[in-house]
């Protein structure tokens, strides 16, 4: 299937592009709070678990692992895209994390999910735009 540039997939895997991997780009607590804020607000269980995933691999996931009581392989699984780890799972980990959920109000002019009306592509870009910035922001406060 060709997309607006006429690409087919066989085109795309010629290019021998590496893997966007997230974890890369978490390097401050900001950074992950940001991008776990952003999944958070999707609503999407499967984006959540994957966008934590994402963070215990960068923190190492043997390290989260003895801090959660949790089994690393359990992790692995439950922090994996499209899964649905359970919310003392979650806590867990992002206790692990030093950090914590925080309940706040929608406002009225915002009430649907954040990313209800993009669909999952944009989902995806939007996160990977917010890593990009934190990135920059990590890399400004170093310098």
């Amino acid at each position: 299937m060709a997309n607006e540039h006429n690409l087919t997939m066989e085109d795309l895997e010629s290019l021998e592009l590496d893997e966007f991997d997230a974890s890369e780009y978490l390097t401050s607590d900001e950074a992950i709070a940001a991008y776990l804020t952003e999944a958070l607000e999707c609503g999407d269980a499967g984006l959540v678990a994957q966008a934590l995933g994402n963070v215990a691999r960068a923190r190492g996931m043997a390290d989260i692992a003895q801090k959660t009581g949790l089994a690393r392989e359990g992790l692995y699984k439950a922090l994996r895209a499209n899964s649905q780890p359970r919310l003392d799972t979650i806590s867990k980990v992002l206790n692990a994390f030093n950090l914590r959920l925080v309940a706040e109000v929608i406002p009225a002019d915002q009430r649907a999910t954040k990313c209800e009306d993009q669909g999952a592509q944009p989902k995806v870009l939007a996160a990977k735009k917010k890593v990009a910035q934190a990135k920059q922001a990590a890399i400004a406060t170093k310098q």
